[in-house]
């Protein structure tokens, strides 16, 4: 469960990351509060709130099993624990 957040939060954070390494290769101030204009951080939250949506319709798209498939959950036979599959 923890990898799919982190993800999740990375992804969040890939625009903020990328203005700063921007800031930093044109030698401007890092952490100067004339570097991080209220523009700028809405549109750093807008790319970083799509690109996150967009990452999770992906997630959800591409993972789990296909359509038409049955979970069976783990269970026990003969004494014997069987893992969950897919049929």
């Amino acid at each position: 469960m923890i990898r799919p957040v982190l993800s999740e939060v990375v992804i969040f954070l890939l625009p903020f990351a990328a203005y700063a390494l921007f800031l930093v290769a044109s030698r401007y101030q890092l952490l100067a509060t004339t570097s991080w204009p209220v523009h700028v951080i809405g549109g750093l939250v807008g790319a970083a709130l799509a690109l996150t949506f967009v990452a999770l319709l992906l997630f959800v798209h591409f993972s789990g099993a296909p359509p038409g498939h049955t979970y069976i959950p783990a269970h026990m036979e003969n004494g014997k624990l069987v893992p969950g599959v897919e049929k």
